[in-house]
C-alpha cells in the first residue's frame, strides 16, 4: 500500500504540474480541490456504512449465536476448504465468507460489504503476521474483486433509466465477463499459492456454475426486457429477506434473546465503520489526484492512437474510461458509464459495453483499502496483482462479448 499511495499521489501531482506549465492555470487548484473533496467523500462513505454495518453485524451475531453460521460453514467446507486450505478448520470465518460471496452473486452490495468485513476479521484471527495478508485472505479478496454476479440489478436499472430499448440485453455478456474474471482470478491465485484445482469438488462446482450460467442466459434471452429486470430484482431482494427471516427464526429456535444479541453485534459494526475512515481517506485521495491530474485522460489518448496504429476498431476506446476507473472508484466508474451512455447513446456499442464493464468486476483498490484496512493489513503480497489480472480478464471479456453480441 505504501508504493500505491505515494505512486498515485506523485504521478497525479506531476501530471497536474505539467498541465499547469502547458497553459492550464486551474490544473493545480482543481487537483487540490479534488484532494479535499475525496477526503470528505471518504468520511461520507464511512458514515453511510454505519447503518448497514450495524444492521448486518447485528443480524450475523444472531446467526453465530444460534448455530446457523457453523451449519453453513460445514456445508461449504468441501469447496472453500480446497480454495482456502489454510482456513479449512476455521468455521467462524467460513460462514461470513459464504454469505458474502452469496450476496455478491445476487448483486446485494449493501449486504455483501459488512459480511465481507466480518469474514476478514475472522480470517485475521489466525494470521500470525497481522500486518501481512494471508493466503486465505488473498483468495477471499480475489473472489470479491472478481465479483461473480447472477443478479446485476443496478446496471439493468441504469440502462432502463437511460431509455434502453431492452435494458436486459446486456445480461448474458455481463455474466460471461464476470465468470471469466472469477475463473482467471482464482486460477492465478491458486497457481501462486500452489493450490490444486484439478479436484473433483472444484471441478463439479465450476461445472454447475457454467450450467447455471447457460440456463440463466437462455432465460434472459427469452423473457421480455421488463420481465427480466423484474425477475432479477425480485430474486435478489426475496432471497435477502428470506435470509433475514431465517436468522430471526433460528435465533428464536435456539431460545436466544434476539434483541440483546442483535444490539451486541450492531455495536461492533458501528466501531468498525469508524475505524475505516483513515484507510478510505488515504486511498480515495490518491485516486482523486491521479484522475484530476489528467493521467487517465492521457492514457486513453494513447490507447486510441495505439488501436488506430494496429488497424483496430476504435469504438471500444469510448467505453474504456469505465474500465480504467472501475478498479479505482465504483462511483467514478458508475458516473463514467452514465456519461458514455448519454454521449454515445445507451444502445450504442460503447453504451452497452460500458454497462457490461460496470457489471464485470469490482472496485479492486476500494475493496483492498476497506477489507484489509479493517484489520490493519498493509502488506498485500500478491493480492493486488491477482485482483488486477482478474479485472483485466473480466474487462477484456466484456469488450469481446459486447462485440460478439452487438458488434
Amino acid at each position: 500500500m505504501h508504493y500505491l499511495f505515494i505512486g498515485f499521489l506523485l504521478f497525479g501531482i506531476l501530471a497536474a504540474l505539467i498541465r499547469a506549465l502547458s497553459g492550464d492555470p486551474g490544473a493545480l487548484a482543481d487537483t487540490m480541490q479534488a484532494m479535499f473533496s475525496a477526503a470528505n467523500l471518504a468520511v461520507q462513505v464511512s458514515i453511510g456504512l454505519i447503518g448497514v454495518l450495524t444492521l448486518w453485524t447485528g443480524l450475523f451475531r444472531l446467526a453465530e449465536q444460534s448455530g446457523l453460521a457453523d451449519w453453513l460453514a460445514r456445508r461449504v467446507a468441501p469447496l472453500l476448504g480446497r480454495l482456502m486450505p489454510d482456513s479449512r478448520g476455521n468455521s467462524q470465518a467460513m460462514a461470513p465468507v459464504t454469505l458474502n460471496l452469496s450476496a455478491n452473486m445476487l448483486g446485494l452490495d449493501n449486504a455483501a460489504t459488512p459480511l465481507g468485513l466480518k469474514a476478514m476479521q475472522a480470517l485475521q484471527v489466525e494470521n500470525h503476521h497481522p500486518a501481512s495478508a494471508t493466503n486465505s485472505q488473498i483468495m477471499f479478496l480475489v473472489l470479491n474483486t472478481s465479483s461473480v454476479t447472477l443478479v446485476p440489478v443496478t446496471v439493468l436499472m441504469y440502462r432502463a433509466q437511460q431509455g434502453a430499448a431492452d435494458p436486459a440485453d446486456v445480461y448474458l455478456p455481463m455474466l460471461m465477463a464476470t465468470t471469466m474474471s472469477t475463473f482467471v482470478g482464482v486460477w492465478l491465485t491458486a497457481r501462486i499459492q500452489k493450490i490444486r484445482l484439478l479436484d473433483p469438488v472444484i471441478l463439479a462446482a465450476a461445472g454447475l456454475w457454467l450450467l447455471l450460467l447457460c440456463a440463466l442466459g437462455a432465460l434472459a434471452l427469452t423473457l421480455p426486457a421488463q420481465a427480466a429486470a423484474t425477475l432479477s430484482s425480485s430474486v435478489g431482494n426475496g432471497i435477502l429477506l428470506a435470509v433475514v427471516a431465517l436468522f430471526l427464526l433460528m435465533a428464536h429456535r435456539a431460545r436466544l434473546d434476539a434483541y440483546s444479541t442483535f444490539i451486541e453485534g450492531a455495536r461492533e459494526g458501528f466501531e468498525l465503520a469508524v475505524r475505516l475512515i483513515p484507510f478510505l481517506v488515504a486511498m480515495l485521495v490518491a485516486i482523486a489526484v491521479l484522475r484530476e491530474g489528467g493521467v487517465l485522460e492521457w492514457l486513453l489518448d494513447g490507447l486510441r492512437w495505439l488501436a488506430m496504429l494496429c488497424g483496430l476498431d476504435t469504438r471500444f476506446v469510448d467505453a474504456l474510461p469505465v474500465a480504467l476507473l472501475k478498479p479505482l472508484s465504483g462511483s467514478g466508474a458508475r458516473a463514467m458509464m452514465l456519461e458514455v451512455m448519454q454521449t454515445h447513446g445507451v444502445d450504442s456499442l460503447a453504451g452497452r459495453m460500458a454497462a457490461v464493464m460496470q457489471g464485470s468486476t469490482e472496485t479492486t483498490f476500494y475493496v483492498l483499502a476497506v477489507y484489509f484496512g479493517s484489520v490493519g493489513v498493509v502488506r498485500l503480497r500478491h493480492a493486488l496483482v491477482c485482483g488486477l489480472v482478474a479485472d483485466f480478464a473480466g474487462l477484456l471479456t466484456a469488450i469481446l462479448a459486447t462485440y460478439l453480441f452487438f458488434g
